[in-house]
């Protein structure tokens, strides 16, 4: 199979998610530099969403039907990943999440450094890179009792559930690795694994190598609002009304944020 060496495909899957969507798209565009194509994949919206990447001259637009009619959730958000992946042709391979927006040039340089000095090199990524105050996060993880006692009592964890593993957020991917190994993005629902977790432990137990990116760092380039899409999907998801409130306020002070107004009066990027 023929590949084009050092251009990436940028895949952003979307399901529902109009504003967040165009956000997405309009700041990649904005901020990145270099050779690079953007691959989206609808999980039949059929919605307001779908027409406006009609509308895009310069994406790749993938529309796919699931006989089970499961176009939401993990398993949607993992098959659609797949798919683009077996089409892909191009050296790296970049899952993007559609409530994430780059707001810093060098972000894809940042992700593809490592690549460039590790021939063994299979994913780069980082985790979820929530958008919380770093007092929230700190005492979290300070409050975390049952991962404190977990590790005390030196608990096993033979299915890999307390295991790290680069998050589908925001990650690089060699293509020509996850292609010849045959690996996919689906979740393993027996194992309680989520997208991508089984296809990074694979990598590396294989003995491929990767890089984990300090949240910290990712959110210099990438803001992530998480849950989003369930959020704005509610009557689909199983979420507490507390957390619908919490990220629906998250969601409207960012939508309404100085930058993301810039991004969106921005008409010039989507054509």
């Amino acid at each position: 199979m023929s590949r084009t060496n050092g251009i990436a495909t940028i895949c952003v899957v979307n399901y529902k998610t109009l504003d967040l969507t165009r956000l997405c798209l309009r700041s990649i565009r904005k901020y990145t530099r270099g050779p690079y194509e953007v691959t989206v994949v609808d999980n039949n919206s059929q919605d307001a969403s779908l027409e406006y990447l009609k509308s895009l001259k310069w994406i790749r637009l993938m529309e796919r039907r699931d006989p089970a009619n499961d176009s939401s959730g993990g398993y949607a958000h993992g098959a659609a990943l797949d798919l683009a992946l077996q089409e892909c042709r191009t050296e790296f391979f970049v899952s993007l999440h559609s409530d994430t927006m780059v707001h810093r040039e060098g972000w894809l340089e940042m992700l593809l450094e490592p690549f460039r000095v590790e021939p063994k090199m299979a994913c780069v990524g980082g985790g979820k890179a929530e958008l919380e105050e770093a007092w929230r996060v700190w005492l979290k993880r300070a409050t975390d009792y049952k991962t404190f006692f977990r590790k005390l009592f030196r608990v096993p964890d033979p299915l890999g559930r307390y295991r790290y593993y680069n998050r589908t957020v925001c990650s690089a991917y060699r293509t020509e690795i996850l292609q010849k190994e045959n690996l996919s993005f689906l979740m393993d629902r027996e194992k309680g694994m989520t997208v991508g977790q089984k296809l990074y432990f694979e990598l590396e137990d294989r003995g491929y190598k990767t890089v984990r990116i300090p949240d910290w760092r990712m959110k210099q380039y990438v803001y992530h609002l998480a849950h989003a899409t369930q959020v704005l999907n509610a009557q689909q998801y199983h979420l507490r009304k507390r957390t619908i409130q919490k990220i629906q306020k998250r969601i409207n002070e960012i939508l309404q944020s100085e930058p993301v107004c810039s991004i969106l009066s921005e008409n010039s990027l989507d054509m």
